[in-house]
């Protein structure tokens, strides 16, 4: 009788893992009123297809220039974060395009699964096929500004040479701690279930833990890292050390550590913000 409980709570634990495992890789999809428009800026509603067939829905603000940026948005949000809108404001007055959508699984956009960066990747690809087949004569020179796990794309975008320059704000550089963290932040558990949530994540979605720490080896383009003082996901010595380990090989690599919590920079030092990533921008999105 005793192992017949035993056994029933240990399969109701499981249960319940998994479901967290499952809401997990499958948040709620957030969708907001305001467009570009909103902004003063023309804008245009886009379709994006990625090589794994999931189709993606953004928006292309064509500013006439050569020059474009992509805005990349975190986990649990869309193109509606309050960050992507800031920055649009940031850049409506400077002379760049802007591009930028809803990852896989959020929004609008198509996809049963987020992945936290690993498939996301093709989705950062699909903007960049789309641009060159569109629009070519506007994207000669592609940056790209990510935030958490749009932070982590545009770090892989760097180290796969897809993009000129690049700033990822809060980015999980270790992604293992960041996420066990993030069981607390997000479902309120214990960061020690983690394992078993990262085993049932895997299986539902068939990604693997993007090793972001490994990549910075491989990244020689210009990169600018904004992480917060008061960021309970990722640690400020843990970015510093993903750009000690960069700046062996990246001369172009920079460290902005602001108050606030995790993507919440912007918010606590506005003026500051868009002052050193407008000027990293200026500086290395030259056409060569």
């Amino acid at each position: 009788m005793i192992i017949y409980v035993i056994a029933l709570a240990a399969l109701g634990f499981l249960l319940f893992i998994f479901y967290v495992s499952y809401r997990l890789v499958r948040p709620p999809r957030y969708v907001g009123e305001w467009t570009p428009s909103d902004l003063g800026m023309e804008y245009e509603d886009i379709s994006l297809t990625t090589e794994d067939g999931i189709r993606l829905e953004g928006w292309w603000v064509d500013r006439g220039s050569d020059r474009t940026v992509v805005l990349l948005h975190g986990y649990t949000v869309s193109r509606w974060a309050f960050y992507i809108r800031k920055m649009m404001e940031y850049l409506s007055g400077e002379d760049y395009n802007i591009l930028t959508f809803d990852f896989r699984a959020h929004g609008r956009s198509e996809g049963r699964y987020t992945t936290f960066g690993y498939s996301e990747i093709l989705d950062f690809r699909a903007a960049l096929d789309w641009l060159r087949k569109e629009v070519p004569e506007r994207s000669r020179t592609v940056g790209v500004v990510g935030y958490s796990m749009g932070g982590v794309v545009a770090i892989r975008a760097l180290a796969e040479e897809l993009a000129a320059a690049g700033v990822a704000d809060s980015p999980p550089v270790l992604t293992d701690r960041s996420a066990a963290r993030g069981l607390r932040y997000f479902a309120g558990l214990p960061s020690i279930f983690y394992p078993l949530v990262r085993f049932f994540a895997r299986l539902l979605t068939g990604a693997e833990t993007v090793d972001v720490i490994a990549l910075a080896r491989n990244i020689r383009r210009p990169l600018l890292l904004i992480v917060g003082r008061e960021d309970p996901l990722v640690k400020v010595e843990e970015v510093e050390r993903f750009a000690r380990i960069n700046g062996e090989v990246n001369p172009d690599v920079e460290v902005w550590v602001g108050d606030g919590g995790h993507v919440r920079v912007i918010e606590a030092e506005p003026e500051e913000y868009g002052e050193r990533v407008l000027n990293f921008l200026s500086r290395h999105l030259r056409l060569s």
